[in-house]
Protein backbone atom coordinates (compact mmCIF):
# COMPACT_ATOMS: atom_id res chain seq x y z
CA UNK A 1 0.00 0.00 0.00
CA UNK A 2 0.97 3.52 -0.81
CA UNK A 3 2.02 6.01 2.27
CA UNK A 4 -0.35 8.47 3.13
CA UNK A 5 2.65 10.63 4.64
CA UNK A 6 6.02 10.15 4.86
CA UNK A 7 8.69 12.34 6.68
CA UNK A 8 11.90 11.72 7.00
CA UNK A 9 13.41 13.15 10.55
CA UNK A 10 17.41 13.69 10.80
CA UNK A 11 18.88 11.21 13.49
CA UNK A 12 15.89 8.88 13.12
CA UNK A 13 14.67 7.93 9.96
CA UNK A 14 11.69 7.62 7.50
CA UNK A 15 8.28 7.68 9.15
CA UNK A 16 5.44 6.21 6.90
CA UNK A 17 1.88 6.33 7.61
CA UNK A 18 -0.38 3.90 5.44
CA UNK A 19 -3.57 2.38 5.96
CA UNK A 20 -3.93 -0.70 7.97
CA UNK A 21 -4.67 -3.68 5.55
CA UNK A 22 -7.19 -5.58 8.08
CA UNK A 23 -5.59 -9.29 6.64
CA UNK A 24 -1.66 -8.47 5.69
CA UNK A 25 -1.21 -7.04 8.72
CA UNK A 26 -3.43 -8.90 10.94
CA UNK A 27 -0.17 -10.92 12.22
CA UNK A 28 2.15 -8.03 13.13
CA UNK A 29 -1.32 -6.25 15.37
CA UNK A 30 -2.60 -9.30 16.93
CA UNK A 31 1.21 -9.74 18.08
CA UNK A 32 0.97 -6.25 19.52
CA UNK A 33 -2.49 -6.18 21.06
CA UNK A 34 -2.11 -9.66 22.74
CA UNK A 35 1.25 -8.32 24.89
CA UNK A 36 0.16 -7.70 28.41
CA UNK A 37 1.89 -3.84 27.85
CA UNK A 38 -1.36 -3.27 25.51
CA UNK A 39 -3.92 -4.18 28.03
CA UNK A 40 -5.25 -0.02 27.90
CA UNK A 41 -6.15 -1.34 23.78
CA UNK A 42 -8.95 -3.77 24.96
CA UNK A 43 -8.31 -6.73 22.90
CA UNK A 44 -6.31 -9.19 25.09
CA UNK A 45 -7.36 -12.41 24.29
CA UNK A 46 -9.11 -11.80 20.97
CA UNK A 47 -7.91 -14.33 18.20
CA UNK A 48 -5.89 -13.08 15.27
CA UNK A 49 -9.14 -13.47 13.45
CA UNK A 50 -11.09 -11.30 15.83
CA UNK A 51 -8.51 -8.92 15.37
CA UNK A 52 -8.45 -8.86 11.80
CA UNK A 53 -12.23 -8.70 12.02
CA UNK A 54 -12.04 -5.38 13.87
CA UNK A 55 -10.25 -3.27 11.56
CA UNK A 56 -11.82 -5.03 8.55
CA UNK A 57 -15.23 -3.72 10.04
CA UNK A 58 -13.30 -0.14 10.80
CA UNK A 59 -12.00 -0.21 7.14
CA UNK A 60 -15.92 0.16 6.30
CA UNK A 61 -16.53 3.14 8.59
CA UNK A 62 -15.97 6.99 7.04
CA UNK A 63 -15.52 8.40 10.36
CA UNK A 64 -12.74 5.74 12.12
CA UNK A 65 -9.44 4.73 10.33
CA UNK A 66 -6.86 2.23 11.27
CA UNK A 67 -3.17 3.10 10.01
CA UNK A 68 0.45 1.04 10.51
CA UNK A 69 2.92 3.63 11.22
CA UNK A 70 6.63 2.48 9.78
CA UNK A 71 9.84 3.48 10.47
CA UNK A 72 12.35 2.78 7.69
CA UNK A 73 9.64 0.52 6.50
CA UNK A 74 9.32 -1.67 9.24
CA UNK A 75 6.05 -1.88 11.46
CA UNK A 76 6.42 0.69 14.33
CA UNK A 77 2.98 1.41 15.54
CA UNK A 78 -0.80 1.22 15.30
CA UNK A 79 -2.88 4.96 14.40
CA UNK A 80 -6.21 4.88 15.00
CA UNK A 81 -8.12 8.64 13.67
CA UNK A 82 -11.22 9.16 14.34
CA UNK A 83 -13.86 11.98 13.86
CA UNK A 84 -14.75 12.87 17.83
CA UNK A 85 -18.35 13.82 16.82
CA UNK A 86 -18.62 10.39 15.92
CA UNK A 87 -17.50 8.84 18.96
CA UNK A 88 -18.09 8.19 22.37
CA UNK A 89 -15.88 10.89 23.06
CA UNK A 90 -17.52 13.27 21.62
CA UNK A 91 -20.22 12.66 24.26
CA UNK A 92 -17.41 14.30 26.99
CA UNK A 93 -16.11 17.36 25.51
CA UNK A 94 -17.28 20.57 23.34
CA UNK A 95 -15.83 18.93 20.36
CA UNK A 96 -13.86 21.62 17.95
CA UNK A 97 -14.01 22.31 14.07
CA UNK A 98 -11.08 20.98 13.33
CA UNK A 99 -10.51 18.03 15.72
CA UNK A 100 -9.64 14.58 15.15
CA UNK A 101 -9.22 12.05 17.76
CA UNK A 102 -6.07 9.38 17.97
CA UNK A 103 -5.66 6.16 19.17
CA UNK A 104 -1.77 5.35 19.42
CA UNK A 105 -0.10 1.95 20.12
CA UNK A 106 3.63 1.36 19.93
CA UNK A 107 5.27 -1.89 18.37
CA UNK A 108 7.36 -3.32 21.30
CA UNK A 109 10.99 -2.62 21.45
CA UNK A 110 12.68 -4.41 19.72
CA UNK A 111 15.79 -6.98 20.86
CA UNK A 112 18.49 -4.32 21.26
CA UNK A 113 15.91 -2.37 23.67
CA UNK A 114 14.18 1.21 23.80
CA UNK A 115 16.29 4.02 21.99
CA UNK A 116 16.24 7.25 23.55
CA UNK A 117 14.07 10.11 21.48
CA UNK A 118 12.27 7.07 19.61
CA UNK A 119 8.82 7.74 20.69
CA UNK A 120 9.35 11.97 20.61
CA UNK A 121 10.70 11.35 17.06
CA UNK A 122 7.64 8.93 15.82
CA UNK A 123 5.15 11.34 17.75
CA UNK A 124 6.07 14.73 15.63
CA UNK A 125 5.90 12.42 12.52
CA UNK A 126 2.39 11.44 13.25
CA UNK A 127 1.35 15.48 14.74
CA UNK A 128 2.85 15.89 11.21
CA UNK A 129 0.30 13.75 9.77
CA UNK A 130 -2.88 14.66 11.75
CA UNK A 131 -2.26 18.73 11.87
CA UNK A 132 -0.53 19.31 8.54
CA UNK A 133 -0.91 16.67 5.93
CA UNK A 134 -4.45 15.99 7.14
CA UNK A 135 -4.90 19.88 8.16
CA UNK A 136 -6.68 19.07 11.18
CA UNK A 137 -6.49 21.96 13.92
CA UNK A 138 -6.25 19.62 17.19
CA UNK A 139 -5.55 16.01 18.32
CA UNK A 140 -7.58 14.80 20.78
CA UNK A 141 -6.17 11.57 23.21
CA UNK A 142 -7.94 9.70 25.17
CA UNK A 143 -5.76 7.41 27.31
CA UNK A 144 -7.08 5.36 30.14
CA UNK A 145 -6.86 7.22 33.57
CA UNK A 146 -4.74 4.50 34.64
CA UNK A 147 -2.11 4.26 31.64
CA UNK A 148 0.32 6.91 33.19
CA UNK A 149 2.92 6.26 31.12
CA UNK A 150 0.64 7.32 28.02
CA UNK A 151 -0.59 10.54 29.54
CA UNK A 152 3.33 11.50 30.97
CA UNK A 153 3.95 10.46 26.92
CA UNK A 154 1.57 13.14 25.75
CA UNK A 155 2.50 15.75 28.24
CA UNK A 156 6.19 15.39 27.02
CA UNK A 157 4.98 15.58 23.51
CA UNK A 158 3.02 19.45 24.05
CA UNK A 159 0.03 17.92 24.93
CA UNK A 160 -2.80 20.17 27.33
CA UNK A 161 -4.39 17.77 29.97
CA UNK A 162 -8.05 18.53 29.92
CA UNK A 163 -10.54 17.15 32.04
CA UNK A 164 -10.91 13.15 33.51
CA UNK A 165 -14.08 11.98 31.59
CA UNK A 166 -16.27 8.89 31.75
CA UNK A 167 -16.78 7.88 28.28
CA UNK A 168 -20.11 5.61 28.44
CA UNK A 169 -20.43 1.65 27.33
CA UNK A 170 -20.79 1.25 24.03
CA UNK A 171 -22.67 -2.30 23.08
CA UNK A 172 -24.00 -2.54 19.61
CA UNK A 173 -24.30 -5.16 17.21
CA UNK A 174 -20.44 -5.38 15.47
CA UNK A 175 -18.96 -2.96 18.49
CA UNK A 176 -18.46 -3.12 22.25
CA UNK A 177 -16.74 -1.20 24.41
CA UNK A 178 -16.86 -1.34 28.21
CA UNK A 179 -17.22 2.06 29.85
CA UNK A 180 -13.62 3.70 30.26
CA UNK A 181 -12.18 6.44 32.26
CA UNK A 182 -10.12 8.42 30.59
CA UNK A 183 -7.94 11.64 30.78
CA UNK A 184 -8.34 13.79 27.81
CA UNK A 185 -5.41 15.97 26.82
CA UNK A 186 -5.14 18.22 23.04
CA UNK A 187 -2.94 19.18 21.08
CA UNK A 188 -3.42 22.61 18.97
CA UNK A 189 -1.71 22.80 15.56
CA UNK A 190 0.30 26.47 16.45
CA UNK A 191 1.61 24.64 19.81
CA UNK A 192 2.84 21.80 18.18
CA UNK A 193 3.84 23.75 15.06
CA UNK A 194 4.51 27.29 15.66
CA UNK A 195 4.07 29.85 12.68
Amino acid sequence: MTDLHEQHIDGYGTVGVRPLDPQADADVVHAWVSEERASFWGMNGLTRSQVAEIYAHMAGLDTHHAHLVTKDGAPAALLQTYEPAADRVGECYDVRPGDLGVHLLLAPAGADGAHPGWTAALLSAIASYVLLTLDRRRIVVDPDVRNTKAIARFERQGFARGPVVVLPEVDIPDVYLPEKHAQLAFLEREAAFPA
